[in-house]
């Protein structure tokens, strides 16, 4: 999708809205008002916002500057997500469900017009398709709000395919490999700015990311209980919380049952671990004396080894801090990446929620190192 043109993009852009929408339909009217929570937003708010981004960048900006109102009365006082703090977002009195559907449908129908107009180069789609990716990450923002609240959702994971005879970890020889994005080349997000040289040592590194299995070890050997394996701070948080395994994990008569969305089951061994942060994957590597991998190790294997099995299942943690590449510029979506360098920790892959068209080697995905609400997991790598 990084290189669509328009006909392939305005079929996407249509195909996105309808996820967005049928997200929602299901929706009751108890179950629009979500608890104030720093990891979801109130889903009118969301959708709302994803139609005025969608209207901010592909049709009121103009060198750089915004040249007309909204198409909504008041629909930046609403939805431009810089200015509206998110703790404000509960007491808004926003347009009522039909309005911001209208809303949806009307800022689709001018953008897919101004699509039809819009140069045929990376130049002249660019923001056509920023506007693209926005969504799909609101997407699966929005299912990992389904997760959080136990809401019902027709989205599940395929099943798990172990292939035989893959090997365990793959042996890459490092060496000097170019990484970030080369102008000319499609559409790419700022903090994949620009192509540079990295040389990196000869690693290992896993073919499939931990399971279920495997971290269940790491439980049932106290690791939880463990302080020499966690970062001091993530494990005094861990005790506050008084949890002793992954979220949404439960044991019954021995068995450990896992949620997803509305639903309980037994977890599937051979099934990527999902949901734990990133201090609960290093806990892991610690007691298995493995380590998380750098995100170059990561990118590097997922574009050079066939064995590496990546972004079907959960996005994967890594051991590298969000930092930008050299020669960072923003782009004109200042906010996207340059406020959180430095504090977020780098995620790469994609999951079983993440809309195909995101998915690249390339995507530097960002979190909070405590988030685990999202559909993360981890590989890991052995200690040199």
């Amino acid at each position: 999708m990084r290189s669509a043109g328009r006909s392939e993009l305005a079929a996407a852009l249509a195909a996105v809205r309808v996820q967005t929408l049928r997200l929602v339909e299901t929706l009751d009217e108890a179950q629009w008002r979500v608890p104030r929570l720093a990891i979801v937003n109130p889903p009118l708010w969301e959708i709302g916002h994803v139609a005025w981004f969608q209207e901010r960048w592909c049709l009121r900006t103009r060198a750089g500057k915004l040249a007309s109102d909204s198409m909504l009365a008041d629909g930046d006082g609403f939805f431009d997500s810089t200015k509206v703090a998110h703790a404000s977002r509960w007491d808004l009195d926003l347009p009522r469900l039909p309005a911001t559907e209208a809303y949806l449908h009307d800022v689709l129908d001018a953008c897919l017009a101004a699509l039809a107009a819009a140069e045929e180069s990376d130049e002249g789609l660019y923001f056509f398709r920023l506007a693209l990716f926005h969504e799909m990450m609101h997407v699966e923002a929005l299912a990992y709000t389904w997760q959080t609240l136990s809401y019902r959702s027709s989205l599940h994971p395929a099943p798990i395919v172990v292939r035989s005879g893959a090997p365990l970890d793959l042996a890459l020889p490092g060496g000097s490999a170019g990484f970030g994005a080369r102008p000319g080349e499609g559409f790419c997000f700022d903090n994949e700015k620009w192509s540079h040289p990295e040389v990196l040592a000869p690693y290992r590194i896993a073919a499939r990311p931990v399971t279920n299995a495997q971290f269940r070890d790491f439980v049932d050997d106290g690791g939880y209980r463990e302080p020499r394996w966690w970062d001091p701070d993530a494990h005094a948080a861990l005790q506050r919380s008084g949890r002793g395994m992954p979220r949404y994990w439960r044991v019954a008569d021995g068995k450990v049952y896992a949620r997803r969305f509305e639903h309980w089951s037994q977890i599937d061994p051979e099934a990527p671990v999902v949901h734990v942060d990133a201090h609960e994957a290093e806990a892991w590597c610690r007691w298995a004396g493995r380590r998380l991998p750098g995100e170059l190790e990561w990118e590097l294997a997922a574009r050079t080894q066939a064995d590496f099995d990546w972004g079907e299942a959960v996005w994967e943690w890594t051991s590298s801090p969000f930092e930008p590449y050299p020669g960072f510029s923003p782009d004109p979506y200042q906010e996207y990446s340059a406020p959180w360098f430095g504090n977020h920790r780098v995620v790469r892959g994609g999951s079983f929620a993440t809309p195909r068209g995101m998915v690249d080697s390339r995507f530097r995905n960002f979190y909070l190192p405590e988030r685990g609400d999202i559909f993360v997991g981890f590989r890991s790598c052995p200690v040199a």
